[in-house]
């Protein structure tokens, strides 16, 4: 019975942390704009590498034309503020 309690409360303890987790991801509206965006640049990206932060967006590996790899952050409104180059 301890045993059980013990899991019960254990497995109540870990709900927020991957609740949380959901979080960071981007919706599927918001991903779909994100990738036509990164067409428009002539970039693609695995949509999995698209993290949701406190001030936008962080998209990891995104290819470019010609080879070229860059982390990019956006803005809650899609708009660049950063880019680097891998």
């Amino acid at each position: 019975m301890r045993v059980l309690m013990t899991l019960a409360l254990s497995g109540l303890l870990a709900m927020p942390a991957f609740a949380d987790h959901e979080h960071d991801h981007a919706d599927a509206e918001t991903i779909t704009k994100i990738e036509a965006m990164l067409a428009d640049m002539e970039c693609q990206m695995d949509p999995d590498d698209i993290e949701k932060s406190d001030d936008g967006y962080e998209l990891d590996d995104v290819i470019c034309k010609g080879g070229s790899q860059f982390d990019i952050d956006l803005d809650n409104d899609l708009n660049v503020v950063g880019k680097r180059e891998e």
